[in-house]
């Protein structure tokens, strides 16, 4: 299986991705050596560090604290927060709660940042009808507003100034057309979060990246208060699987329900007839790649989504500095036995 950054049917090719993606980091570092508020270039401090940032507040949001990789997406806005930090501003990071309430806890975490008045904002567009309007309400008072993770197509509809991230419907589609190519005949997403804008489209890529390669599409739609749960998760996958023994392949929505799919498919008796593939992932879905009980895993490259994120709401907040393009695409990326041991060493270093 041959594995690549962005390699998907689309319009945004994975060179242009990694020059956006370069082009920022050489923005962010002329800022470090130059700085500069609103008003024009400043000079930078005795210690090389930017200046001008003195009073810039940006408020992160995120998903549940006890989600790895959330926990690595804030793990990448802490460290562009040190560059904030050593120009005069401050990084906040706000998370939801759990996944029990999600659609209401997220409109209400939207709220809340609003009523922080800060100078710019990053948040995940998750579940638009839900969170759209306290959005809006942020852009309509000046404030920026970077969404990042989720809502590659809600940036006009909320007034913000770009999207930062992977795009979910193209990583369902990568896993889709995996499947396919690896000769799955039967392929079952498995979506913990229905309603959600990025579940949803990840799964609607799965069916679309599967069929063409002649496979069959089921979606197996499960309660949001399931989402991270392993028993609940594994013994669903467990029943599904047994119950409709054609299915060959499970598509999972995080790291969590990957481990718990690949527990309900060895509890089924068919560890190695059914393959198994997963957004995100961890050093147990890894292990499980290396030693061909896992086929690959998407990886939508999380450290990046929040260190962009914090760097580009400053810098436009600061400085007025843009994006060099938008959407700036963190991923997909497809990770598989041909490059799983660059994927280890990443989360040995806890950026993967």
């Amino acid at each position: 299986m041959r594995s690549t950054l962005l390699n998907v049917s689309t319009t945004r090719p994975r060179a242009r991705l990694l020059a956006g993606a370069s082009l920022l980091a050489a923005t962010i570092a002329l800022a470090g050596c130059s700085g500069g508020g609103s008003g024009g270039p400043q000079d930078a401090g005795t210690d090389g560090a930017a200046t001008g940032g003195e009073g810039v507040s940006i408020v992160v949001m995120g998903g549940a604290t006890d989600d790895p990789f959330w926990s690595t997406v804030k793990r990448g806005g802490e460290a562009a927060a040190k560059a904030v930090e050593a120009a005069g501003g401050t990084v906040t990071f706000v998370a939801m709660p759990n996944y029990d309430n999600f659609n209401p806890d997220a409109a209400k975490l939207v709220a809340n940042i609003d009523a922080m008045k800060p100078s710019a904002a990053v948040i995940p567009d998750w579940a638009p009808e839900a969170q759209n309007d306290n959005i809006s309400a942020i852009t309509s008072k000046g404030i920026p507003v970077f969404l990042y993770n989720t809502g590659i197509d809600q940036v006009d509809a909320v007034g913000a100034q770009a999207y930062i991230g992977s795009d979910d419907y193209e990583s369902g589609k990568l896993a889709g057309e995996t499947f396919a190519a690896q000769g799955a005949k039967h392929v079952a997403c498995v979506n913990t979060l229905p309603g959600t804008t990025n579940a949803d489209a990840r799964c609607r890529g799965v069916k679309e990246g599967a069929e063409p390669g002649g496979a069959k599409y089921t979606e197996m739609a499960l309660p949001t208060s399931q989402f991270g749960d392993p028993s609940a998760v594994a013994q669903a996958i467990k029943g599904a699987i047994i119950e409709d023994p054609t299915i060959d392949g499970i598509f999972t929505p995080g790291q969590a329900d990957t481990n718990a799919a690949a527990s309900g498919i060895d509890q089924a008796g068919r560890t190695g007839e059914v393959r198994l593939g997963g957004q995100n992932f961890d050093t147990e879905s890894l292990k499980r790649i290396q030693d061909g009980s896992q086929l690959f895993a998407i990886d939508q490259q999380g450290f990046a989504q929040g260190y962009y994120g914090v760097s580009a709401a400053f810098q436009y907040a600061a400085y007025g500095i843009t994006l060099p393009q938008d959407p700036l695409l963190t991923g997909p990326a497809l990770i598989d036995a041909d490059n799983v041991e660059e994927a280890i060493s990443g989360t040995d270093l806890g950026v993967r």
